[in-house]
Formats: C-alpha cells, structure tokens, sequence
C-alpha cells in the first residue's frame, strides 16, 4: 500500500499568514496618500479654517481683534501655523499607523514631505477664501464643505480608484487639485519615483498652493476693511 503524500500543516500555515500579512501591509501602505491628503487633510486644513472665520465673524470676535494691537498679518499667519500643526500631527499619526501594520516606504521622505505641506497650503489658503467670500453663518459651513468636498472627493480617486471612471471624468480629474495631490504622494511615498517623475501632479500643487495662499490672503484684507466699515 503506498503511502499518503506528506503535508506540513505549520509550513502552509506560515506561508498564509506571511502573504496575508504582506497584503495588509501593502493595503496600509496604499491608503496612506487618500487617507492623509484625500481626506484629513481635506477636513482639518480647510473645513477648520472656514469655521474658525465664521465663528470669530458672528461672534464678534473679529471686530475686537481689529481694536486690538494684534495686526492683521499675525492673526493670518497664526491660523495658517496652527492648522498647518494639527496637519503635521495627522501626518504623523497615519505614517505611524501604516507603519506599524508593517507598511514600508522608499526614501524620498523630504519629496513626500513638501508634498503634504503643498496641500496643507492649498487647504488652508482655501478655506481663507471661503470662509471670508462665501460663508455667513455656522449653518453655511457644513453645506458648503459638502457641496464642493463631495465631488471634488470622489473624483480625486480618495474613495474610488480613479481608473475605474470613464475616460471623461478621468479627463475632468486632471483639473481636480485633490487628484494631484493623492498622485503626486502614491508616486513619491509608495512607488518612489523621483522628483522629474511626477513633475507635472507637483507643479500644478504649487500654483495652486500659491494662488489659495494669495487669494486667502486678499479675501482676508478684504474681510477685515468690510468689519472696520460696520
């Protein structure tokens, strides 16, 4: 009689838990850009700013900074500064999270790293423009979040990879700020393509960045000479 075929149970069973373990890591590893620039990024960065302005503006606050010795240069800079920092702490948490479900990244930290502080800029910057141009009560921020987040969101790839879309709303992406910013950290932070590889996701952040910082600046000025008037 011949005999069974041998079959080592503990070895399979390591191979299996290795490979699972090798998927979750990876799944980590890829949720890290959609999660930190797609999503936390997105709420605290500029749904923080918008609501701090309508806050300060219905209460008051606004007018008795202006009768205060503070210029309107520090109050502008200490709300970038401060959401910039709750930026960086998420920064932190969801690398650190991803790394310890093993996830691994290549080198290119600093690329990664202007990368996030681009799109805290372009955030903050937006929510400056916001908050000052459109928004008028507490009840307008939530709306407006969701008006402009939700589509801007799911055509960006943070929910949805962006290659299951059709030709046109992937062509319509293209000019979807939040899109470049989730391509420009996969490339950097998980593929690690150097700098000329994702030159163009890059410097479209950068004019954007500059131009949400600039046009959150004046709408701010513009804010404060409208309160001195009242």
């Amino acid at each position: 009689m011949g005999s069974l075929p041998s079959f080592d149970f503990g070895n399979q069973w390591a191979d299996l838990v290795g490979a699972i373990s090798l998927s979750i890591a990876d799944a980590f590893a890829q949720s890290v850009p959609p999660c930190l620039v797609g999503t936390a990024l997105f709420f605290s960065c500029l749904g923080g700013p918008i609501a701090t302005i309508v806050a300060e503006r219905e209460q008051r606050t606004l007018k008795r900074l202006l009768a205060s010795p503070l210029r309107g240069t520090s109050y502008f800079l200490g709300i970038f500064l401060a959401y910039g920092a709750i930026g960086i702490g998420q920064t932190i948490l969801v690398y650190s999270i991803a790394a310890f479900a093993n996830a691994e990244f290549p080198e290119a930290t600093w690329l990664a790293l202007l990368i996030v502080f681009l799109s805290m800029s372009a955030y903050v910057g937006s929510g400056f423009c916001i908050g000052a141009n459109l928004a008028r009560r507490t009840e307008d921020v939530n709306a407006l979040i969701a008006a402009l987040g939700v589509p801007l969101l799911l055509l960006s790839g943070a929910f949805i990879p962006i290659e299951f879309f059709p030709k046109v709303l992937r062509d319509i992406a293209q000019f979807n700020p939040i899109y470049h910013m989730i391509q420009a950290l996969s490339k950097a932070s998980i593929l690690g393509q150097n700098f000329a590889e994702i030159a163009p996701h890059f410097w479209f952040l950068v004019g954007f960045a500059g131009l949400m910082v600039v046009g959150g600046w004046l709408s701010y000025r513009q804010m404060l000479t409208t309160q001195r008037r009242r």
